[in-house]
């Protein structure tokens, strides 16, 4: 008996969907695999080369699926399998690739022309944490009623940020007005793949510094323990009796 699998229903260009997103790549399955002959794989065991036939009777046989892996190959290389199963273990890894993966956001910080030193300080310290969390930053100085004719001021204050900034992110958009607001845009990306790069260069050298002082002290604890004493062989117990060789009697003085 031929089992009905659920996918055979679709054309190559029909699968179903998962909240609007296809759950499966273009692949053959079945029927859909319409050349004479194909290689055959199942599991970890090379069937060889048979009629496509003979392979979906091995499939339908197993109560599995044929499914076209290498289309390109000569022959096209077909493995029997749960396609099902297949296809849910696939979409699973893409879900939790997709959420290990950090999506950069575009982050606003705002404030004023008069902000007193310790505030520009813990802004400071916030779009750092921001940039440090691989976000885009977007600075912004506010300009009110009078402050308009001196924008000046703004960009100064800006650029006085950046100095702050610059060892953790480019400046993507240099201070330019944009309204009542003066704004730049900071970019981590490039700095932070440049930290990474030297963090991995720094944990290179030191495991290199500790393998080579490793490899030093090893002949310095042998030369150690070659130059220790080792147990004369004139201090050992004279066969026959409880008295070492170089023992020296007490002279027992005459009557």
């Amino acid at each position: 008996m031929i089992r009905l699998h659920p996918y055979r229903q679709f054309g190559r260009e029909e699968w179903p969907t998962n909240g609007g997103s296809p759950i499966a790549k273009d692949l053959r399955v079945n029927e859909q695999i319409r050349v004479p002959q194909v290689r055959v794989i199942r599991g970890d065991d090379q069937l060889g080369v048979m009629d496509t036939r003979e392979a979906q009777g091995l499939a339908d046989t197993a109560n599995l699926d044929l499914v076209e892996i290498s289309p390109t190959a000569h022959p096209p290389v077909v493995k029997i399998m749960d396609y099902g199963k297949f296809k849910y273990e696939q979409a699973k890894k893409e879900r939790e690739s997709r959420r290990g993966s950090k999506q950069v956001e575009l982050r606003e910080v705002r404030m004023k022309v008069k902000i007193d030193t310790h505030d520009r300080d813990f802004k400071t310290r916030t779009i750092r944490k921001l940039l440090l969390e691989g976000d885009k930053v977007k600075v912004s100085v506010m300009l009110r009623a009078r402050e308009n004719s001196h924008p000046e001021v703004a960009e100064e204050l800006l650029k006085k940020m950046y100095v702050n900034l610059e060892d953790l992110a480019d400046l993507e958009r240099p201070p330019r007005l944009e309204g009542r607001f003066f704004s730049m845009t900071l970019d981590p990306a490039k700095k932070a793949a440049a930290r990474k790069v030297a963090e991995e260069k720094e944990q290179r050298q030191a495991a290199k510094a500790a393998k080579a002082a490793a490899a030093q002290e090893t002949p310095a604890a042998e030369a150690e323990a070659d130059a220790e004493p080792k147990p004369s062989e004139a201090t050992a117990p004279t066969e026959g009796t409880g008295v070492t060789a170089d023992s020296t009697e007490t002279p027992v003085a005459a009557e």
